[in-house]
């Protein structure tokens, strides 16, 4: 690993967090749910955006400052967990259950998706 890889992932990370919490507000302004919507939108978005990047065949230093860095500071897996375990103690059973399979579920098929259209791209 060299220092112009980790200060693309920084730079990719820093824009990617930045980017989550601008989302995350805006959503959580405009959104009210009983599921955390603004995770949600942000973690599926993320999913489609990486496999499109993926689908698209970029190059290491791109993927690096975007898929690294950027989409992993965009998405966050541990704030997802933190939700579902809160949804979960407060006996909400349906949003935690919503929450987590369309959180997985989605993500998955949104990441497919995005994979698909970046080879077509």
């Amino acid at each position: 690993m060299s220092l112009f890889q980790v200060i693309l992932v920084g730079i990719g990370g820093f824009f990617g967090a930045i980017a989550r919490f601008s989302g995350s507000q805006v959503i959580n302004k405009r959104i009210t749910s009983s599921i955390p919507i603004a995770t949600l939108s942000i973690n599926l978005l993320g999913s489609f955006l990486l496999g499109l990047l993926f689908g698209m065949g970029i190059n290491k230093s791109a993927l690096l400052l975007l898929g690294t860095g950027f989409m992993g500071a965009f998405t966050t897996f541990s704030t997802f967990k933190l939700e579902g375990i809160q949804l979960h103690i407060s006996q909400q059973k349906k949003a935690f259950l919503m929450y987590t399979t369309i959180s997985y579920g989605g993500g998955i098929l949104l990441a497919f998706l995005g994979l698909e259209i970046g080879r077509f791209l």
